[in-house]
């Protein structure tokens, strides 16, 4: 008994020495500051190292480098100390010992450490935890996300070992309140998720952010990441997203705001208020921005918004600083110049020039990208140009991969001089049967150029095109006749477009659409209208059934994607069976959302809803307000060049159709000074169609002095063509001086818009507006429908006391007035034959 006694008592000192030690160990490992500190610990004392001090050792090295700016961490140096070896060494020993939550931290650390993704430890370290998973260890939410975090920076985007954690997340997903844990855990696994998964996920992270106050700008730009990941431009959570970044401006730097503009752009969504922010932030710190990754971020992000000024300043600094890009940040810079539509040749030559260095390590999407900004900022070297050639071609012929084969064989066609050879035929027509529409169009394009650019030079080459257009046609009709998931469709066809598809594929992709109707639904309404705006065909089937979801899901759209689903029954001018309905329920759900729409989108809104006839007052009296307004033109000088023309000329329209239609606001007439510079710089009016119609008018009237041509009207609609028959139809002369238009008699061009038709005419008088109306005035359907635009126009032209001849196209064009005396006859018709 006494020796079992002193047995104890020798194991019970021995066991509190040792946990005296460790927890003495423990704390000298905490206290460290300096990493050398750490090594000399582990070094004295590696037999005593338990798995937690080891964990918490690897731990301790990566805080101490997080300490130290990003210019100064020396991760090199850790890594190849001794000491960071048998720390690895004993981690792999003692892996399967470690809790759960030490392993995770363990990855974590060595893998910010920069340790390599094939590196044993790390190899270990994932499988454990994927056994553990799959015996249905239950991870902590914390663990699980950064686990979780960790594979997607390994790129095991479609690993096995993700699906296991995206089961996991499922099953917990209910408790998950953490926006952060989720935030992380949603762009890890956004590549192994089903679409009903996606749904859920997207609807847990919008209860989560209605739930939290404050929200960190990292958790919603992981947000923005996953939407970009599934390829979702989701309004909802953007708009959501948006709003969290307004709110926490002031924590906003140049790294996270070229981040944000870039998720933007690729989800093909804009704010002009954080525009406005970042422009103003940017504005402040570009003294601030000399390095060249800063930098790049800082044009990229600001170039496009820039004031003259700054935009000479950006361009200048680009410039001295181009030897010191990246290939990466030469790519940002080319792309943010094409955007700026800025041929500055002496930036574009310097960085021509450094692209000699850097075109060897560019993948290649990124060499197709880089030939499409060269060719549209016009660049000048040649020999860049070969290179490019070599490269693509080089990529061509050993590519696997239809998307990257298209790509190259789109862009093939767009270098100087560039002739095709048989090998791109030939591998064109390998691709086509594993390609998607848009890859399909893209090798289409390219045929179109080949043969309008007389590109084809060998025996046989159209033989072999026609062999290639009729394996495309198949191959295109194939892929539409097999679709049978709507959604899949509508992800494909808003990229397709050109002359190729609108006459081959056109008609049978709106037929498929109609055999799909049934899976129409509030969520897809708006790619589908995007699909039929493009299309330009009015299609009676499906623009019931997008009404007709659209009046029952009113509440669920939200107010943003409005614009073009009613854009598409305005602008192709379709009544629905359930219009008023439609259209009420559409304004009432927008009314009710005022304040949550930018200016520029409300103006949109409210024009298209004024081609329609629809005048609601809550938004008409929000826009013409002079607060509003100025609000509106601070938006309009950060937004891209074609929007801000979009919105300054609905806001033009909707002032008009407002004026003539509802003049109880009493809203004044203010843009004819834009409409007079708009009229002024237009040079494409007078083409030989309306100079041969006008001569005709001139010989049925009896001289050039009983027309005009090209005529501004009040409110500053241009006409072809005016005249005025007094009442008993004889034309009444003007007595206005002209101005001759190249010296052809009879033409005469008003650059005034004080017109004469204020003044009183004779009792009985009419004055005529005859307007011919091309092939864009219509739809492309059989109907031959006249569009929105042109109605509105005959509608308010009717309003200013005119008399409206409209000449379509398909009748002056076709073989009924193929004469001069059938087209003089068919004029003097419509002219005399007015009731």
């Amino acid at each position: 008994m006494l020796g079992l006694r002193q047995l104890c008592l020798f194991t019970l000192r021995r066991y509190q020495a040792r946990t005296l030690c460790s927890d003495l160990l423990f704390s000298q490992i905490n206290a460290c500051t300096h990493e050398d500190e750490v090594f000399s610990l582990v070094g004295r004392n590696k037999a005593r190292l338990s798995e937690k001090h080891v964990g918490i050792a690897l731990n301790m090295l990566w805080q101490l480098q997080k300490k130290k700016p990003f210019l100064l961490r020396t991760s090199d140096y850790v890594r190849n100390h001794s000491q960071f070896l048998t720390l690895c060494i004993l981690a792999e020993n003692k892996v399967e010992h470690m809790e759960d939550e030490v392993i995770v931290d363990i990855l974590c650390s060595i893998l910010r450490l920069d340790v390599e993704d094939h590196a044993s430890l790390a190899k270990v370290l994932v499988t454990e935890v994927w056994k553990r998973l799959e015996r249905q260890v239950l991870l902590s939410l914390p663990a699980l996300s950064k686990f979780a975090l960790c594979l997607y920076k390994q790129h095991r985007h479609f690993s096995p070992i993700i699906g296991q954690v995206a089961h996991m997340v499922d099953m917990k997903l209910d408790s998950i309140q953490d926006i952060r844990i989720l935030s992380v855990l949603m762009i890890s696994i956004s590549e192994v998720i089903t679409e009903s998964f996606r749904d859920q996920l997207l609807h847990k992270a919008e209860q989560l952010l209605e739930e939290k106050d404050q929200v960190h700008l990292n958790y919603a730009r992981r947000i923005l990441q996953f939407l970009q990941n599934v390829k979702l431009k989701y309004h909802p959570l953007l708009e959501k997203c948006n709003k969290i970044f307004l709110e926490n401006a002031s924590h906003l730097d140049i790294h996270s705001i070229s981040h944000i503009f870039g998720l933007y752009e690729q989800l093909g969504f804009d704010s002009a208020e954080f525009r406005l922010i970042a422009k103003q932030l940017l504005s402040e710190i570009i003294d601030d921005c000399y390095d060249p990754e800063t930098f790049a971020k800082l044009f990229f992000s600001l170039g496009p918004m820039a004031g003259s000024k700054v935009r000479e300043r950006l361009l200048v600094t680009a410039g001295h600083m181009a030897e010191e890009f990246s290939s990466h940040q030469v790519l940002m810079i080319l792309k943010t110049m094409q955007k700026m539509k800025c041929r500055n040749s002496h930036l574009l030559k310097k960085m021509a020039s450094v692209l000699h260095k850097h075109l060897e390590s560019y993948h290649v999407l990124q060499l197709v990208k880089l030939t499409q900004y060269l060719v549209m900022l016009h660049c000048q070297d040649l020999e860049l140009f070969a290179k490019l050639k070599m490269l693509l071609l080089g990529y061509l012929k050993s590519s696997v991969i239809p998307a990257d084969a298209a790509a190259i064989i789109r862009v093939l066609p767009m270098l100087p001089s560039f002739q095709v050879e048989e090998i791109i035929i030939n591998k064109a027509a390998a691709v086509l049967p594993q390609c998607r529409l848009h890859h399909l169009n893209c090798i289409a394009t390219a045929l179109v150029k080949w043969n309008h650019h007389g590109q084809l030079h060998w025996q046989n080459s159209s033989e072999l095109c026609a062999k290639l257009l009729q394996k495309l046609n198949d191959c295109g009709f194939q892929r539409l006749q097999k679709a049978n998931n709507l959604n899949l469709l509508l992800e494909e066809l808003p990229y397709v477009n050109g002359e190729w598809f609108e006459e081959v594929l056109n008609e049978e992709s709106l037929a498929m659409c109609q055999r799909l109707i049934d899976q129409i639904t509030w969520r897809n309404i708006l790619p589908l209208s995007f699909f039929l705006i493009k299309s330009d065909h009015r299609c009676p089937v499906l623009f019931d059934r997008i009404s007709s979801v659209a009046c029952e899901n009113i509440d669920k759209i939200p107010p943003s994607e409005l614009y073009f689903i009613l854009f598409l029954f305005s602008a192709l001018n379709y009544d629905p069976p359930d219009n008023e309905e439609f259209f009420n329920s559409c304004i009432q759900h927008l009314t009710s959302n005022l304040s949550h729409l930018e200016a520029y989108h409300l103006v949109l809104l409210g024009h298209v809803l004024a081609m329609a006839g629809y005048f609601p007052p809550a938004l008409i009296t929000t826009i013409f307000n002079v607060s509003f307004l100025s609000k509106l033109d601070a938006q309009l000088k950060v937004l891209p060049d074609t929007v801000k023309q979009r919105v300054q000329s609905s806001l033009m329209k909707l002032n008009r159709a407002v004026c003539l239609e509802c003049p109880e606001f009493h809203i004044p007439w203010f843009h004819e000074p834009y409409c007079q510079r708009v009229f002024h710089t237009s040079t494409s009016r007078i083409n030989p169609q309306r100079r041969h119609i006008h001569r005709m008018l001139t010989e049925i009237l009896g001289g050039s002095h009983y027309s005009r041509i090209s005529v501004l009207t009040p409110y500053c609609y241009e006409i072809d063509f005016e005249c005025v028959l007094d009442v008993n139809k004889k034309p009444l002369s003007y007595m206005t001086q002209s101005i001759p238009l190249d010296g052809s008699g009879g033409i005469h061009l008003r650059h005034d818009i004080k017109d004469e038709g204020n003044k009183a005419l004779p009792p009985g008088a009419q004055r005529i507006a005859l307007e011919f109306l091309d092939s864009k005035a219509f739809s492309k359907d059989y109907s031959r429908h006249l569009k929105g635009e042109p109605a509105v126009k005959k509608r308010h032209l009717e309003m200013l006391g005119y008399q409206v001849v409209q000449i379509p196209h398909f009748e002056w064009n076709s073989m009924v007035l193929s004469t001069k005396g059938e087209q003089l006859e068919y004029l003097r018709q419509q002219l005399y034959g007015l009731q």
